[in-house]
């Protein structure tokens, strides 16, 4: 039995084709893929960084329909809406046996360094997959995005009350900040490109939007300072643009913590001051990826708390991934989601 499916062979080089429908194993799933989204770390991955190993069908955020069930799978029934963790953990590794998964040696990411979302069927364990009642196609593939703002907030671990600056408006960080604001920021400031993405934060979580003027840093860095001269107990940046991480430093106040949310070319480097780090007792954190919270995402999605369907701006045939590449490229709409 064939399926269609986005292959890559090398960095840069895919295309749309026909392979084999997966066979599972006893313990897994198969998903029918209805619907999955596209991220930025797939552009990474199109050329080759982050975890990227090839041959590689990609896609990470994806959502589907039981097909069919391993022998050894419970809970589980033919029709079944489901959503799945991408990651799978070896569980013995020196990092596993230490209860650090998510620095798991042999560390397994559907749509990363294995068969993922963009094909008609995904082979997944049944132990990863999680029910879905209320949510939407178009709403289910942003429950991966919200695991990852779910861990990104267990890194961050505000103290109620706080202060925050959030870089960026893209799909993650519109969810990050509804859970920031939920969840100990008594003030938001988002600073990002003027834009459908900034108008639609000030409506779901920002307290206050500062417009990032890309030919000029100086000018928000000024409006930032002028108009919180306190600075801020939390400074994340979650744009993947090295310079505003390097920038955070002056925008965290004494005792402050600055955290690396975005995906960033691995190949960047920046220069901060240890001495300041030193004098003001700053914390500087990285936020990668998540494991294990996947069922906490569902919870906040299907309650509505968390609100997801404004982001998913387009819904395209899988046959299109390539304009998907390019409308992302091109910062078209805010989220793609591809329809197998």
């Amino acid at each position: 039995m064939k399926m269609k499916a986005i292959v890559y062979t090398a960095p840069g080089e895919y295309s749309y084709t026909e392979i084999p429908v997966p066979e599972i194993k006893p313990d897994e799933i198969l998903m029918r893929v209805q619907s999955c989204g596209l991220c930025r770390t797939d552009m990474h991955i199109h050329k080759g960084h982050f975890l990227s190993e090839f041959p590689l069908t990609n896609g990470h955020e994806f959502a589907g329909v039981v097909e069919k069930t391993g022998d050894a799978v419970q809970g589980f029934q033919i029709g079944d809406r489901i959503v799945a963790d991408n990651t799978e953990l070896c569980g013995h590794c020196f990092h596993c046996q230490r209860d650090e998964p998510l620095f798991c040696e042999n560390f397994v990411s559907h749509g990363c360094n294995c068969a993922g979302g963009f094909a008609e069927y995904l082979a997944i364990k049944a132990e990863k997959s999680f029910k879905i009642d209320t949510l939407s196609w178009r709403e289910a593939v942003m429950v991966e995005p919200t695991a990852c703002a779910m861990h990104g907030m267990d890194v961050i671990d505000l103290t109620p009350g706080s202060d925050v600056l959030l870089f960026g408006a893209g799909p993650t960080a519109l969810i990050l900040a509804q859970l920031l604001k939920q969840n100990g920021a008594v003030n938001l400031v988002v600073a990002a490109p003027a834009g459908a993405k900034l108008d639609l934060m000030k409506k779901l979580a920002a307290d206050h939007v500062i417009e990032i003027d890309k030919a000029d840093s100086s000018k928000h860095q000024q409006a930032l300072l002028d108009q919180f001269p306190h600075r801020f107990d939390a400074v994340i940046e979650a744009t993947g643009v090295a310079q505003l991480f390097a920038d955070s430093i002056q925008y965290a106040r004494k005792g402050g913590q600055i955290i690396a949310y975005g995906v960033y070319d691995e190949s960047q480097n920046v220069e901060i001051s240890p001495s300041e780090i030193f004098m003001n007792e700053l914390t500087v954190k990285g936020s990668f990826a998540q494991t294990h919270c996947f069922d906490r995402a569902v919870n906040y999605l299907e309650s509505g708390a968390v609100r997801v369907d404004e982001i998913v701006t387009h819904e395209l045939p899988l046959a299109d991934y390539g304009k998907a590449l390019d409308m992302m490229n091109n910062r078209v709409g805010i989220k793609i989601a591809l329809l197998p």
